[in-house]
Formats: C-alpha cells, structure tokens, sequence
C-alpha cells in the first residue's frame, strides 16, 4: 500500500467519524487518484462506511452521547432513502452521478461557508 492511500484511507475514517462526510474524501480520492468509475467508488466508500460507523457509534454510546429515542427517525428516513437511491442508480448514466455528486459537494460547502459562527455562550 503507498503512503497516498494510507494518508487517504486515515483521512476518511476520520473524519468519517467525527460525522463530517470522510465518503467525499475517499470518493473524491478513488476517482482521481486510483481512475476508479464514480459508481465503484461508492460501493467501495459504502464497505468502508460500515466498519468506521460500528466503531464510531461504540465509542459515542459509551460517552452517552447518542440519544436513541431522538435518532430513530433519521434512521427510517435514511433507510427509505438508500432504497430509493438504489433503484435509481440502476438508471442513471455514470456521468451524471459524477455531475450530481459535484453539485452536492459545492452545494454542502456553500452552505457550510455560509452558515455563519456559533454564538459563544457566556461561561461564567
């Protein structure tokens, strides 16, 4: 393994796990990089996802910071969602996924960018 996909792979995991999308990293990494199609780049992202998020989610139940009750929503939409996503990527020309996945990572930056700083609060 070359010291390029190493620093990739670490970099993806984690911040992966700290929920900030490490998928763009890896993604964004395996198109240019490695020449993979976009579509076997998230399938490969989704196999790395997995491990990252079983240990993420272990280490934040022992903080006791998830709240299972507030979170079961997220969970069925985020299901309902991949089903939906997966049956229309089955119709969908690769160069298009490749369009949609820039538009959403300039969009998501955007946002960011823009969201504007948290208001500190007053520590006393």
């Amino acid at each position: 393994m070359s010291i390029i996909k190493a620093i990739a792979s670490f970099l993806a995991g984690l911040v992966g796990s700290m929920g900030f999308g490490g998928g763009g990293i890896l993604i964004i990494y395996l198109v240019i990089f490695e020449n993979l199609p976009q579509v076997k780049s998230q399938g490969i992202n989704l196999a790395f996802f997995v491990p990252c998020a079983v240990i993420s989610t272990v280490i934040y139940t022992v903080k006791k910071q998830i709240k299972y009750k507030e979170i079961y929503p997220v969970i069925l939409g985020g299901c309902i969602g991949a089903l939906f996503a997966g049956f229309l990527l089955k119709s969908l020309k690769t160069e298009y996924l490749s369009y949609a996945f820039a538009v959403f990572l300039i969009i998501t930056g955007i946002l960011t960018f823009f969201s504007g700083k948290k208001k500190k609060s007053d520590k006393k």
